[in-house]
């Protein structure tokens, strides 16, 4: 990335809109499957974060590798087919069972970001915020929370803990508190909170990572590697749900 600058010279300089930030919580609160106003969120409230949390990862010689390499990792990760031959056990199988099981695709989130984002500009700043929402779903297999309401949260609070960032903390944090009006009383919603920010920050920065090499290592064996705690307190929460009967209607209703 030699030539490639730092910022683009026409890349508006971001600008902290809370009052937009509350209005697409909103929004995020009455459809859960809006993902577009995770992305208006993150905009309004990040500020500079992307660029800090680059400068870091340059910094690291796994980052340097990286940027070097350049991939752009949507269309690999939705390659289901070559994928599919890794052995039972493998992060690259359990990836493409979430995926399919959730009917999602690598390429639907690209869309939904350029919903946002409509501008591109070619500098090092876009390759790493579109390196950060392509391993958003990978986040979800390596680190064992479902996507279902709370696990969103919580997924969120774990990318919190490994970049930072008043964007994604924000919605964690107010997601989790919603769950609070809808699931039973003993469930302790904030300590799965709690947890997640906790854990990403313990954990090796999946960001960093060879991607692809990943895939083909065993789901436990990598979140050994990685340093990536089991989520003992989402893991009750979900237990306690189930025991009220239908946990999917539970998560569903918030």
């Amino acid at each position: 990335m030699e030539d490639t600058p730092l910022i683009h010279p026409d890349r508006p300089r971001p600008r902290l809109k809370p009052f937009k930030a509350m209005s697409r919580m909103q929004r995020l609160i009455a459809n859960k499957e809006d993902t577009e106003q995770v992305f208006h969120i993150i905009e309004a409230l990040n500020g500079n974060n992307v660029l800090h949390d680059l400068k870091r990862f340059s910094g690291s010689e796994k980052g340097q590798q990286r940027l070097a390499e350049r991939r752009f990792l949507p269309p690999l990760l939705d390659n289901h087919d070559a994928i599919r031959k890794l052995p039972e056990g493998t992060v690259g199988r359990a990836y493409i069972d979430f995926m399919e099981r959730e009917g999602l695709t690598a390429q639907g989130l690209v869309e939904e970001s350029y919903k946002q984002y409509g501008a591109r500009f070619n500098d090092q700043v876009e390759w790493y915020g579109n390196r950060l929402r392509d391993v958003h779903d990978m986040m979800h297999v390596l680190t064992g929370y479902g996507r279902d309401a709370l696990g969103e949260a919580c997924v969120l609070g774990f990318t919190w803990g490994q970049h930072g960032g008043r964007g994604v903390l924000f919605i964690s944090f107010m997601g989790t508190r919603q769950l609070r009006k809808f699931l039973p009383r003993e469930v302790d919603v904030m300590a799965c909170h709690r947890e997640a920010k906790r854990n990403g920050k313990a954990a090796e920065r999946i960001i960093e990572e060879d991607i692809l090499a990943l895939l083909e290592e065993p789901l436990e064996a990598a979140r050994e590697r990685l340093s990536i705690a089991r989520p003992v307190a989402y893991d009750t929460a979900i237990q306690q749900i189930s025991a009220h009967g239908n946990a999917h209607e539970y998560l569903a209703a918030a």
